[in-house]
């Protein structure tokens, strides 16, 4: 009883940022993303009858304590879906730069939903494993899919549907994604602590909310129009709402540096001089730069130009869930 699968991380484009439910992992608006070709999680589940606990394996170290916890707490839910007891040997690899921005817990746990759920020849389809993996970490569950992709935030309490769907598939509309790393140290506030802070003191949550439906509408007719300056516009701006109702928490926070600002003015130098590019900034420092593949060599040498950019990491639209052979 044996699966390996491997998922690929996302981006978000138009940004999940709240959840109404801690436990389920509900947000409280859509978003949408594009999966990554370049950063991934290769997972393999085993089921074994001699094991009396799961054993979890990250990058050839055995992990104990917190760690195991999670993934241990995932498998209930797995075990419970298929109806199954057993303990599980977990190997997971990751090929995601954390220190770049990065999540890898997208990744990881739609690559563990999907292993696990093989290893009990359990049939589930896209949409239930999105809502397994949404239980593990919210963005996990746009990575089921490949290319772009849609998480739906649903109405019902027990999250029945809220799961992510597919807009339009990697090879459908090629893109240009450089991870532009300025900043290497673990940030102060951690996603999860920012969206509570702001979801439950900010005044301008509100105002984020109220404004997403005219984003999502706009990003998702973009994509099916393959408009990139319609897309870039849309993207930049709900980045910088999103970052926008930090600065009305209380206590406030940041999560830029001098050197994020300066990423953003390259690019908004570069469209001024006729090279559409746009940035997203995740709940961190370092800023994510999108423009379109004929471009990419002009923006990466740009941005490189400046003192606080470290490393850029280019990527373009990946694949969805795909099972390995072991």
């Amino acid at each position: 009883m044996k699966a390996t699968a491997r998922a690929h991380t996302n981006i978000a484009l138009i940004k999940y940022w709240g959840k109404r439910d801690e436990q389920l992992f509900l947000p409280m608006n859509n978003s949408i993303s594009i999966t990554l070709d370049r950063f991934y999680t290769t997972t393999s589940v085993s089921f074994r009858e001699d094991l009396s606990a799961d054993v979890f394996v990250l990058d050839g170290k055995e992990m104990g304590g917190h760690e195991r916890e999670k993934i241990s707490g995932f498998l209930n839910l797995v075990r419970r879906t298929a109806n199954h007891q057993g303990y599980a040997v977990v190997d997971s690899l990751n090929e995601v730069p954390t220190a770049a921005g990065f999540a890898s817990s997208a990744s990881g746990f739609a690559a563990l939903a999907a292993a696990s759920t093989r290893a009990l020849n359990f049939t589930i389809s896209n949409e239930g494993l999105s809502i397994l993996a949404r239980q593990g970490s919210g963005s996990a569950s746009r990575s089921i899919y490949g290319g772009y992709a849609e998480w739906h935030k649903g109405t019902c309490q027990d999250g029945s549907d809220s799961f992510a769907t597919q807009i339009l598939p990697e090879n459908a509309w090629d893109l240009s994604v450089l991870s532009v790393m300025v900043e290497a140290r673990q940030k102060k506030v951690l996603s999860r602590e920012g969206m509570r802070r702001t979801v439950e003191t900010s005044p301008f949550y509100a105002g984020w909310l109220d404004s997403l439906e005219i984003d999502l509408s706009a990003a998702r007719d973009a994509i099916h129009k393959q408009d990139f300056e319609q897309l870039g516009t849309v993207l930049e701006r709900n980045a910088l709402k999103m970052h926008a109702t930090t600065f009305g928490a209380n206590p406030p926070f940041l999560y830029w540096t001098g050197a994020t600002i300066d990423v953003m003015q390259v690019v908004q130098e570069l469209r001024e001089n006729g090279v559409l590019a746009y940035f997203t900034i995740d709940a961190g420092p370092n800023v994510k730069v999108i423009c379109q593949p004929a471009d990419e060599q002009v923006v990466k040498d740009r941005l490189l130009e400046l003192e606080c950019v470290q490393d850029i990491f280019l990527c373009h639209p990946g694949p969805g869930i795909h099972y390995l052979t072991t």
